[in-house]
């Protein structure tokens, strides 16, 4: 395996450093795109310059916004094993650009959960420097007696990150981390409330939370503002190794008129590549705040429902965004009257998971 030490403990090829101020004397580098780090939901992650979601000539035969936003690694994860007693990270990011819509964390930091037999829990969050360029270092203690343990990286949700080097205790062991169901993915496609816009740290976006409910793997196709159901993009999703897959992206249609051009298209293209995969739709889930055309957004969803319930599909599953946040917190659930804050991702995968289990239990997955 290839290593990446500090230059003052060590003497190697210097082009092969990695200059770090972390202070401990005995951290070793580790390049993720080396054995044995495990990544997921990214694509071709061995031969891009840069961590990317989708291939660059489909990104960019469906529109030069999705091929901007692929490259965002909302939905990337690296596991692995160690016994260090501290983890740090060292980043190399691209373009980034502060947003009102999202913290600091949710654009550029990373953040950590050790995984057990059981569950995954969250440990803390690796923050960027506010004032932070393009690249930065975090490190982060392990609480408790040094002893091998599971760990996931979630990648920020609007970044794009080009390089990820994780720094252990030079005579840690490392391992591969803790795997998943053994199933394909689950495969999100969306608007911003897919892509995980405000969230306020990458494993609050809800396909992260049912991932680590479900213990399964998950790709994210979430674009802010720019799915709009183009039939390339489609044809490519339908053709991904998945065991499911969800469509859910009303708010980006323009308008009730542009959604009923689109959506049972959608699902028609979809359906003629793979006649068994589970296809849940989902309708907007944010009516009290965001009340614009809702009940004509939502039959049209509820359209298309029917229309695969007429060709006799047996995997095909509606869930009414409505439900979602209903009751006390129902104005506490965004973050602007349309993105959902931590709250409001939680519910909705409260809401989601258990058509998911539904689903995936009529095909022998769970």
């Amino acid at each position: 395996m290839e290593d990446i030490k500090k230059e003052a403990y060590v003497e190697v090829d210097k082009n092969m450093i990695v200059a770090t101020t972390i202070e401990e004397p005995d951290v070793k580098f580790y390049d993720i795109r080396k054995p044995p780090f495990d990544i997921y939901g990214l694509y071709d992650v061995y031969n891009q310059p840069y961590f990317r979601r989708l291939p660059a000539d489909v990104a960019e035969a469906t529109s030069e916004g999705v091929a901007k936003l692929c490259r965002e690694s909302a939905g990337g994860r690296v596991r692995f094993s160690t016994d260090s007693s501290y983890i740090a990270i060292k980043v190399e990011m691209g373009p980034y650009a502060r947003s009102s819509h999202t913290t600091l964390c949710n654009g550029a930091g990373f953040d950590l959960y050790e995984d057990t037999d059981t569950d995954s829990r969250f440990i803390k969050p690796f923050l960027p420097p506010y004032k932070f360029e393009n690249d930065y270092e975090q490190i982060l203690k392990i609480a408790g007696p040094r002893r091998m343990r599971s760990f996931t990286i979630n990648f920020p949700i609007h970044g794009v990150v080009k390089n990820l080097y994780i720094g252990l205790q030079e005579d840690a062991k490392l391992e591969s981390g803790k795997k998943y169901r053994n199933s394909s993915p689950i495969v999100y496609y969306g608007s911003s409330i897919v892509h995980g816009t405000a969230a306020s740290r990458p494993g609050l976006i809800y396909q992260s939370i049912l991932s680590r409910r479900l213990n399964m793997d998950y790709i994210n196709l979430g674009f802010s503002g720019k799915a709009k159901g183009e039939p390339v993009l489609v044809e490519y999703m339908a053709g991904m190794d998945m065991c499911l897959f969800v469509c859910d992206y009303d708010h980006n249609a323009p308008n009730a008129a542009f959604l009923r051009d689109t959506h049972q298209n959608v699902y028609d293209i979809f359906r003629a590549k793979r006649p068994d995969t589970p296809y849940i739709m989902i309708s907007r889930p944010n009516i009290a705040t965001n009340q614009s055309e809702f009940a004509e957004r939502r039959d049209v969803i509820i359209d298309t429902y029917r229309h695969a319930l007429s060709l006799g599909d047996k995997n095909v599953y509606y869930i009414d965004g409505e439900s979602f946040f209903l009751g006390k917190y129902e104005n506490e659930c965004t973050m602007d009257a349309v993105h959902p804050n931590d709250l409001g991702f939680t519910l909705m995968a409260d809401g989601i998971e258990s058509e998911i289990r539904r689903a995936l239990a009529k095909g022998g997955v769970l």
